[in-house]
């Protein structure tokens, strides 16, 4: 058995070439080489689901994805956790439901949030608690990637999610019925992403390439009942 492994590393030899280091190619998430792989699969997914973007929409920090993707929306606002935005239309804690506007929003957008909040349950009856009935968030998380500096440094970085764990959660909240999980991602964009080589040097068949035991990011469509 030694001897197989030792002629299969032979045969099959590991091509490292710029691979071959403990750094990284960018240490941003490739955002000083173009868009992040990770934000290429976000994107994907609010573009496919963009019927869901309407009404009065709620977006975290900025209303970049409301605007880009949106379909006959009423109004849009934009929730910070304090008042150091000054975007901010909505300052809140996802944690604390007293904190927010109750049965507000027909769609909530929560793009790569969840990751950074250790009350992960208390966030998620804050997200229904923002929404209409009938109303939907449309949330992404982080599967496979690197640890966010920025945020770890400030308020934490605390979770890494999969499908399985997404559906757990976001089912007690909501009723596994009123939810859709998935996930984007594949071997090679999954090292990209660590590697912070942007989506732009990636074919689109290559990101497009779905292997769910790679899990780059994960995504909830979530709905409120009536």
């Amino acid at each position: 058995m030694k001897i197989r492994k030792i002629l299969k590393r032979k045969l099959d030899g590991t091509i490292w070439g710029s691979l071959r280091s403990t750094e990284p190619v960018s240490k941003v998430f490739g955002l000083d080489r173009g868009l992040p792989v990770d934000r290429y699969y976000i994107e994907k997914f609010l573009s496919e689901n963009s019927g869901l973007i309407k009404g009065k929409v709620l977006e975290i920090s900025e209303d970049t994805y409301s605007k880009k993707f949106g379909i006959n929306i009423e109004t849009i606002d934009i929730l910070h956790y304090d008042k150091s935005s000054k975007k901010a239309t909505l300052i809140g804690d996802l944690t604390k439901p007293e904190s927010l506007s109750q049965n507000k929003f027909d769609c909530f957008i929560c793009t790569q949030t969840l990751n950074f909040i250790y009350d992960i349950n208390s966030a998620i009856s804050g997200i229904k608690h923002l929404l209409k009935p009938n109303g939907s968030a449309l949330i992404t998380m982080a599967g496979i990637c690197q640890i966010s500096r920025y945020d770890m440094d400030r308020w934490g970085d605390y979770w890494r999610f999969t499908t399985g764990s997404a559906t757990k959660l976001f089912s007690e909240h909501f009723g596994g019925h009123n939810i859709t999980v998935k996930s984007y991602g594949n071997i090679l964009s999954a090292i990209s992403l660590l590697e912070g080589i942007a989506a732009e040097e990636l074919l689109l068949q290559e990101l497009d390439k779905n292997d769910n035991n790679y899990q780059v990011v994960i995504t909830v469509i979530a709905k409120k009942g009536k």
